[in-house]
């Protein structure tokens, strides 16, 4: 695989790079720019090598939303950005013509077409006749097969970013982890999770299941998961996993009657419940103390810790058991690496990024890349 420094030729070059810009905007502002800083070394080296740097990305999920206040942030971390209101076509080929060398062009949301969700060819040619180069940096859609992942890289010479590079330098490294070696897998959709869970457990010491994931396997034990989330899974397979000895579950639970899920004074009648203690009318929003003591010591005994997705039901609110163990983390002399945007969302508002060893821009796509070692967006490249 290709990378940007194998290039040769960048004065006056147009460059279509496929950036991580997809960050959360509220009232028209991003409200954080993580993602945006992350995206900044691989942009930053095209553009002081004077290339026109011109760079497409998804917004949100309905594809509906404008890039236009994410260009209007990038400006603020690196100059001579501008913003074009479409993708494809005679316009957006022309606003490119006119690029300085060196300055950097956001075209509109991807999603806005169809043909990117559906890996349309014509899309993908619409999107390389925009370049003579093609560099994919958004490590976070490279498990989707999408035309700018995987239609565009069969039409230009293409290449690997910084970003990337380093995704797949860190996430490789944790699968064969310092031991003794702890892995947390959290959030929601067993689906998405049974893959990664088989291969942890093959390489790490202690594989805990936590959030609503946990509902599966604690309804496959028997115990009563009341109003909780669950996702369906095949008790069958949830059973094959709970028989590994380096599976650990939650121990305690915050719970709340489920008449006030939603209602603003829901914390006020939460309580902690032990195993055997959930009651069919309650739902289970966040793990309790003990559970939190119990991933504590594990950490702290840790040199390898690997974490994707929150322990609570983050978007409600119930974040404490993830902060928790975030400060855990931080506080513990492990190699750290974290991915998830609950998770990395959680340990940025506590001011603790600095204290991970990696914080990966994926959530799903750092689960796949960690179960099969690659993604389609990489093997596009190679």
């Amino acid at each position: 695989m290709r990378s940007i420094r194998d290039i040769r030729l960048f004065e006056n070059i147009p460059i279509l790079v496929r950036a991580a810009l997809n960050v959360p905007v509220e009232n028209g502002k991003v409200v954080n720019d993580y993602r945006l800083r992350r995206a900044l070394p691989t942009i930053r080296f095209l553009a002081e090598r004077g290339a026109k740097v011109v760079l497409i990305s998804h917004l949100g999920e309905q594809g509906t939303e404008t890039l236009a206040p994410v260009a209007l942030s990038l400006g603020k971390l690196i100059p001579g950005v501008s913003f074009f209101p479409e993708t494809i076509g005679k316009e957006s080929r022309s606003a490119i013509r006119n690029l300085a060398p060196g300055t950097i062009l956001v075209l509109e949301n991807l999603r806005r077409n169809k043909g990117e969700h559906m890996n349309d060819p014509s899309f993908a040619k619409e999107l390389s006749s925009l370049a003579d180069i093609f560099v994919q940096d958004s490590f976070d859609t490279c498990h989707r097969a999408h035309a700018s992942i995987i239609g565009v890289p069969k039409l230009l010479p293409s290449y690997a970013g910084f970003l990337l590079e380093e995704e797949m330098k860190e996430l490789s490294e944790a699968l064969a982890p310092k031991r003794p070696a702890l892995a947390i897998i959290g959030g929601a959709k067993f689906r998405t999770k049974e893959a990664v869970l088989t291969t942890l457990l093959e390489t790490y010491d202690h594989v805990f299941v936590g959030g609503a994931l946990a509902n599966d396997f604690l309804k496959a034990l028997g115990q009563e998961v009341g109003k909780s989330l669950v996702s369906g899974a095949d008790e069958k397979v949830i059973k094959k996993l709970l028989a590994h000895p380096k599976i650990v579950l939650p121990v305690d639970w915050l719970v709340i009657p489920a008449r006030l899920a939603g209602a603003m004074n829901a914390r006020l009648e939460a309580h902690i419940a032990s195993a055997g203690q959930v009651q069919p009318s309650e739902i289970i929003l966040d793990h309790g103390p003990g559970t939190i003591t119990l991933l504590s010591d594990l950490a702290q005994k840790a040199k390898t810790i690997l974490w994707n997705g929150p322990l609570g039901n983050y978007e409600h609110g119930f974040i404490d058991a993830t902060d928790a163990f975030a400060r855990a983390v931080a506080s513990s002399h492990a190699y750290s690496v974290v991915g998830g945007g609950d998770t990395v969302a959680s340990i940025e508002g506590l001011g603790l990024l600095p204290r991970f060893s990696f914080v990966s821009t994926g959530g799903g796509a750092m689960l796949d890349f960690l179960a099969k070692g690659t993604l389609p967006g990489i093997e596009a490249l190679n």
